[in-house]
């Protein structure tokens, strides 16, 4: 007997934020593996059947690893239940959903995938600003800010990630910043354009700051805190 696996975004952090699939697969689910960011309040909508295991992992802190994650997905999913697996945002963006597909795929386990609002998406929206903008914003490009490692990735494409015209968002990005942010200085970025660290998007702690890229990053090197964080910046960041 074969279980399934519903992949299940939780947006941002907001309960509000979870689409109406989400809500109904969290109810059905015999078993939840939920991430850090996906705790709280919208692990309400789980049934009171429902087994709940925490996996989240966070930077800096003790954290399962990912095979560990997947195998915990299999080990249920072939127990013939329904297993919900609950990323923070849309689960399709820096999320490994791909290694945990693949594990799955491997023993035969049926899935499905149900998108969510981008945290990307929900830190405009709390800045009151878009990501786009006719003529002046055509493009928007989400980069990781860090590797498996913690450090910034190799291989960057940096004349896109310095384009002044496009809005860049940077996921995991507070810890390498600095080091980023002189690579898009070097490489034509003006020290000046915009810049918008969003906090804790979708939760009580939420905070938004505004600055420069220069600015931003000098802050970053001496202090980052501990909240999640996206970084934005191009023209836009400045709305």
């Amino acid at each position: 007997m074969t279980g399934f696996v519903s992949f299940v975004s939780s947006g941002p952090g907001d309960p509000e934020l979870l689409t109406l699939k989400a809500a109904r697969r969290l109810a059905e689910a015999d078993v939840v593996l939920f991430d850090d960011l996906s705790s709280g309040p919208i692990l309400s909508h789980a049934g009171p059947q429902t087994e709940l295991i925490a996996v989240g992992k966070r930077a800096g802190k003790p954290s399962p690893k990912q095979d560990h994650v997947s195998r915990l997905l299999v080990e249920h999913a072939l127990t013939g239940v329904k297993v919900v697996r609950l990323k923070s945002g849309d689960s399709g963006i820096f999320g490994r959903l791909e290694e945990e597909i693949t594990a799955l795929t491997e023993v035969g386990v049926g899935y499905e995938i149900v998108p969510g609002v981008p945290s990307a998406c929900a830190a405009a929206a709390a800045a009151g600003i878009p990501l786009t903008r006719r003529l002046t914003a055509r493009r928007v490009q989400f980069v990781t800010g860090a590797d498996v490692t913690g450090d910034l990735p190799q291989g960057l494409n940096w004349a896109a990630l310095a384009d002044a015209g496009a809005t860049t968002v940077v996921f995991m990005g507070k810890r390498t910043f600095p080091i980023l942010a002189q690579g898009l200085i070097d490489h034509g970025l003006p020290p000046e354009t915009p810049a918008l660290l969003a906090e804790a998007v979708g939760h009580p702690q939420q905070a938004l700051h505004r600055s420069t890229v220069a600015e931003l990053a000098a802050s970053l090197a001496q202090s980052r805190g501990d909240q999640p964080a996206l970084i934005l910046y191009g023209s836009l960041a400045r709305s």
